[in-house]
């Protein structure tokens, strides 16, 4: 396995994969890996010749009081899990190699940014859009692999890929767990001990909501209700949102009459954790 800090560097694998016929996989992360990657990472060596794990804390995409210089790495660990699951480059490049001085291009959208992450973290989205539209021409990858714990991202992500006419396949994959429910995130590390107890909520909220659907309640607002109330039920919680959506536009729904997401953003403590699920 090969760890890449220059764009040169992947170019020029990616030129020798294309000669070859290969086909590239590419798991975008901002590093501190965890099982949740993993499973990307598993599902992208299962599915093409080779695979590129890019693993870059992009700065665009945080706020101005947002946890961008205390946000985890640990390239080292990252880097061995990568290997162990068999990729084959791993791109950690420094920010002055993905954004030249006096970067000025963008790439945005609207619509399905405009609720939910997008509604408190208005600019986050074009950093994800920009950074993510960068990986992908520089690794040419036939497909990519996303996580549905960031599910809005995910929708993002394939809008853009649609509107754009983008050669490649986004795949969404399933949240992982730790073993009591809570989404694994690198965040986590930043709880306490009795934090880390009081997140928990999260995934309470969401099964209490899954399970109301599934015995048959269909209004929205009693969903989002019950799950508000569980988590209102903890101290140390403060929502951000607990909303549901149209899954393809983001859109706020009220009904459970087509797809829907019900996603919630929830700081415990100074942590802000995010958890969802889908609704087919």
């Amino acid at each position: 396995m090969k760890l890449a800090k220059t764009v040169a560097e992947v170019k020029e694998a990616v030129r020798q994969w294309k000669k070859e016929g290969l086909s590239i996989g590419l798991v975008p992360t901002m590093g501190y890996l965890h099982e949740g990657h993993k499973c990307l990472i598993d599902r992208a060596v299962k599915e093409n010749d080779r695979v590129i794990v890019s693993d870059f804390v992009n700065p665009i995409q945080f706020g101005p009081k947002e946890d961008l210089a205390s946000y985890p790495r640990d390239i080292e660990a990252d880097c061995k899990l990568c290997e162990d699951s068999g990729a084959d480059i791993v791109f950690n490049p420094e920010v002055e190699e993905m954004y030249a001085e006096n970067f000025t291009t963008f790439v945005d959208t609207t619509g399905v940014t405009e609720e939910l992450c997008g509604k408190s973290r208005p600019t986050h989205f074009r950093g994800v859009c920009t950074v993510v539209s960068k990986l992908f021409n520089i690794s040419e990858a036939d497909r990519a692999y996303f996580g549905q714990k960031d599910a809005q991202q995910l929708a993002v992500i394939r809008r853009m890929v649609r509107d754009l006419n983008m050669n490649i396949e986004i795949i969404g994959c399933p949240i992982i767990r730790e073993k009591d429910g809570l989404a694994k995130s690198s965040r986590n590390t930043y709880l306490s001990k009795e934090e880390r107890e009081a997140a928990l909520v999260l995934s309470k909220a969401i099964n209490a909501g899954k399970k109301m659907i599934e015995e048959g309640e269909r209004d929205g607002d009693k969903v989002l209700s019950e799950m508000r109330k569980i988590v209102e039920q903890e101290k140390l919680a403060r929502i951000d949102y607990i909303e549901m959506v149209k899954w393809d536009s983001i859109e706020i729904h009220h009904k459970v009459d087509q797809p829907v997401l019900v996603a919630m953003a929830v700081f415990i403590g100074k942590t802000r954790l995010i958890d969802n699920f889908i609704w087919e």
